[in-house]
Parts: structure tokens; sequence; C-alpha cells
């Protein structure tokens, strides 16, 4: 890994030649670039053709395909701060991507705009071909700089409170960080807020009600390393950022650390280099339901396994010890010490890093509690054979096409609001394959977002589209005499 890497002299003129071919390119490709989706009003405010909850990777390319299909009547809203926007720079505790440096998204196949263009601009060529992948913060400032190259709207600091319908229109709620509220009428919604987008980071019951709050954190959560220095750490999970935390808490000086995973192996093979071809990646979604609901639960019974680099990054501590079959049962405080039991006996820590994932509850989202009830789930529309059911799939949302939530009940009120909000976070995937929230599917899950959006956008505004061809009169033929030599 090359994960140290600074910029040589030569970057700022490197960037600043990028930048060039990013406008040149930009403009070369500018077709057709008029406006064409009729302007709306709602009390004096020009409605959003579509609104974009989250200013991560997922909403910026998404805005940026909107563009490119020149519907540029759009806005990105982030609860966070600029620069915090994702997991990169806050909870995010892997020295670089897990994805492999060769995978593009966000460009949407422009070169210029790949992160090896952005990469060798600074680093140079040779720098590239050394790369192994790329690093964590370097992905941030690469999202930093492609959102300001191509300008895109993003409004920080707002936090999304909900969506209600009004008179065929979303009506969002934002609050903001002076405890003011802001409303802004949208006629779509895409939902591009990460991992946990649908639902909430789980913690087991047992250990939120057996341990003083102080005592334990989820992997997504800001936590103070350097408080754990010299105590002894135990972390429950066995995926990736299990794995991570693990390796941050030792290399912050933890006295021991020791990871438990329920299951007898370590997950070692990875789905998600499986699934990086393009049969998958366009076409997954017109698979049937009962070969999709098949493909899922292979891929989510195989999970994604921590890299191998990861895993040394663990061993290289003598301090680390990890132990197979090892499910936890129940924790209580004795004394000051946390205690842990597990089918393999007790275990006494000082400190608890819980890696279990999140859990799929639309009820528990703000973003979708207004409407959770009337959504369809994989488990109203599929029946899995005998022996194939899975109690984690069958909470899933079960979209349409276009990403669009679908009502349980076609006859529900809200079946028009449902079809406006589109659903681009990690819950999208038994659906509709990879998406916003991997960059190994972005490119292909990208690009059919925007094409539904604008497929409907056209569609309900066919008559206006109509009248505008009835009413066009430019005349291209203006003279009926040769011009005189």
């Amino acid at each position: 890994m090359d994960t140290n890497t600074q910029p040589g002299t030569g970057a700022a003129c490197g960037l600043a030649a990028l930048d060039a071919a990013v406008r040149r390119d930009m403009e070369i490709i500018r077709y057709p670039h008029r406006e064409w989706v009729p302007a709306m009003e709602r009390h004096g405010q020009r409605v959003l053709d579509v609104a974009i909850i989250g200013a991560g990777q997922g909403g910026l390319a998404t805005a940026f395909a909107l563009r490119r299909s020149s519907i540029t009547n759009i806005r990105i809203f982030d609860r966070a701060s600029r620069g915090d926007e994702g997991p990169w720079m806050t909870f995010a505790r892997m020295l670089t991507l897990r994805t492999p440096k060769y995978v593009t998204g966000p460009d949407l196949g422009v070169p210029s705009l790949t992160p090896r263009s952005w990469y060798e601009a600074q680093f140079g060529a040779q720098a590239w071909e050394r790369l192994d992948k790329i690093p964590r913060a370097q992905w941030q400032a690469y999202l930093d700089w492609y959102r300001d190259i191509l300008n895109l709207p993003v409004a920080n600091d707002h936090d999304f409170q909900g969506v209600t319908w009004e008179d065929g229109l979303l009506r969002l709620t934002f609050g903001r960080p002076d405890g003011a509220t802001y409303v802004q009428y949208a006629r779509k919604l895409v939902l591009a807020t990460g991992i946990e987008g649908c639902g909430t980071w789980n913690v087991p019951d047992f250990i939120r009600t057996g341990l003083p709050r102080d005592r334990y954190a989820h992997t997504s959560e800001a936590i103070d390393f350097a408080a754990l220095k010299g105590r002894r750490i135990g972390v429950l999970g066995a995926g990736a950022s299990a794995f991570d935390n693990a390796a941050t808490a030792l290399e912050a000086g933890a006295g021991s650390v020791t990871l438990c995973l329920r299951r007898r192996e370590i997950p070692a093979v990875n789905p998600y280099r499986w699934m990086e071809n393009t049969g998958f990646l366009a076409y997954y979604p017109a698979l049937s339901d009962d070969l999709r609901w098949r493909f899922m639960r292979r891929i989510f019974e195989l999970n994604q396994p921590p890299p191998q680099d990861t895993f040394w990054r663990c061993r290289r501590h003598p301090t680390f010890s990890y132990r197979t079959g090892c499910p936890w049962t129940a924790v209580r405080m004795d004394g000051d010490r946390i205690v842990v039991e597990s089918l393999t006996g007790e275990m006494h820590f000082d400190f608890l890093i819980i890696g279990t994932g999140f859990a799929i509850d639309l009820a528990r989202r703000p973003e979708t509690q207004s409407f959770a009830a009337s959504v369809a789930l994989w488990g109203d529309r599929h029946t899995a054979p005998v022996g194939s059911e899975s109690a984690v799939l069958e909470r899933y949302p079960y979209l349409g096409l276009n990403y669009q939530f679908l009502p349980r009940d076609r006859d529900d009120p809200l079946a028009p609001m449902l079809a406006n909000i589109h659903n681009f976070t990690f819950s999208a995937t038994p659906s509709m394959g990879l998406s916003g929230a991997s960059i190994s599917g972005m490119r292909f899950g990208v690009e059919r977002l925007a094409h539904g959006l604008g497929r409907d956008l056209y569609v309900a505004d066919g008559q206006k589209h109509l009248e505008s061809l009835l009413a066009y009169d430019v005349r291209e033929l203006v003279s009926l005499d040769p011009p005189v030599a």
C-alpha cells in the first residue's frame, strides 16, 4: 500500500490542467443542453424537480447524472458540515478503500473525472502504478474535488426530518443548526443516505440493557481510542469494520483486543469481487424474484470478509486474539469490569466495541418514518422455498425498476407519494443489486436511477411537452430567395 503519498510540487499545476480537461470534456459532451422540465411553483417557492438526501458519493454522482440529462433544477441536502459527508472522515477506520483501485464510479464514464486521473494529476502515473488501494482520506479529497469541479448544488447542515404528501408534491422538512425549520417542495426525492439509510445501527438488546452507555460503542459511533490505552477491549463482529476498529484500538495502545464472532470460521470469500461483472451490475434487476432471492441469500450468507491487509493489521499486534464460534449471550458489570458470557466461557473487558452491522427498519429512520407502514417489503411480495428462508431479507424494501418504493396495498392513499421516492441506499441491494452505497455498482446504478427519474418527469409532463411542440414556430427556413452575391 502507498498510503502516505504526499502531493509533489507540481500537484497544483497537475490539478489545474486536469480541471481544464474536465471543463473541456463537459463542454464536448454537453448535448442536448437545453433544460426541458417545466418549472413549477408552490407558495411562491420554486419546486425542485429532484431533491437528493445525502451528499456522499451516491448523492453527488446522482446529481451529476441528472445534470448530464439536462435536469438542472436539483439540490443535494446533507446534515453534515462540509467535508464530513459520508463515512470516510467520521466512522470509517480502514486505512484504504476495500474496493480495487481500478473500479470506476462517480465519473460515469468520463475519463478526466476518474479517481485515477485525479490521483495521477497530483502524484504521477508511476505512483498510481505502485498504489495498491486508494487511501481513505484521499477518497474523500477526490469526492470534494469532484463536487467542486462539477459545481454540484449541495446544502450542508440541513438535517432531513421527514416527508409528507401535499397536493401531488413532496413536502420536505429540514432542521438547521440554529433551530430553524426549512420546508422545500419537490417532485422527486432520492434517498442516498448510505449503508444504514433504511434502518439503524444494530446493538444487541442484552448489551444495551446490561451495560452503562459509556462502556460500549458501535463501530459507527465516535470513539475516543486514546482513552482506551492500556485497556482490555472486546470486539463483537466478523465483518471488515469490526477488524478495522480492533486495529485502530491496538494502534492507539489498547492493552489487549479480543475479537469474537459467532461463525466457526472468519469469512474469507468476498462476493463483491464476483459481482463486479457487467452482467450482474447492469442486468440483475431484470431477474425473477426467485432468482434475485437466491442470489442475495448466498451473498448475505458469505458476508464481506476483512481484506487480507486489514487482518494482518490486527495480527501484527501480539495482544490481538480472536475467537470463532463464540457468540455472546449476556453481559453484566462486576465492579468496574465487564463480564461477557459466551458459549466458550466468561471473558472480562474494560470496554466493548460492537460491530454487528445494521438492522433494516423503515420506521426507525426520520427519512422514511412517515410512510414506513405503507412500503412493500420482500416478505410481502415473495415466499421463499422451504430451506431458503431468510428473516433478514424479508425486511428489505421491495422496489420498482426505478428504485422507487412500492405500496403493500395498491389502493393505499400514499401509493402516489411512494412512486416519487427513490431508495438509493444499501437497502436497495436485494431488488437492484449494487447501488449508491457501493463504489463497485455506482456507474450502473446511478445511470439506471437517473434514467428512471427523467422518464417519470417526462411522462408526467407529456401533455405540456405536446403543447410546447404545437406552439413551436421558430423558423429555420427564413428566405426563398438566393442571397445576393
